[in-house]
């Protein structure tokens, strides 16, 4: 899988963060995808992701702590 571009939101002031991914998300065409790097586990995005963008998307780790998450998130359909 090619990652097209990355979302450093560690940078981002949190109010910010879930809308920002979101909109970084839905601008993806079908198969692109993006490198969401964050200082967290981010498995409550995980969870929002399933619940508002169900079957629209696959999420692969890259890497899983301690200091840094990266996961590349793809739009499937």
């Amino acid at each position: 899988m090619a990652t097209n571009r990355r979302l450093d939101i560690r940078v981002i002031p949190p109010p910010q963060k879930h809308p920002t991914i979101f909109r970084t998300f839905d601008a993806l065409a079908p198969g692109e995808s993006f490198e969401l790097m964050n200082d967290h586990e981010p498995r409550p995005l995980l969870y929002q992701f399933q619940f508002e963008r169900t079957g629209q998307f696959r999420w692969q780790y890259v890497e899983e702590g301690p200091d840094v998450w990266r996961v590349d998130i793809t739009k499937v359909k």
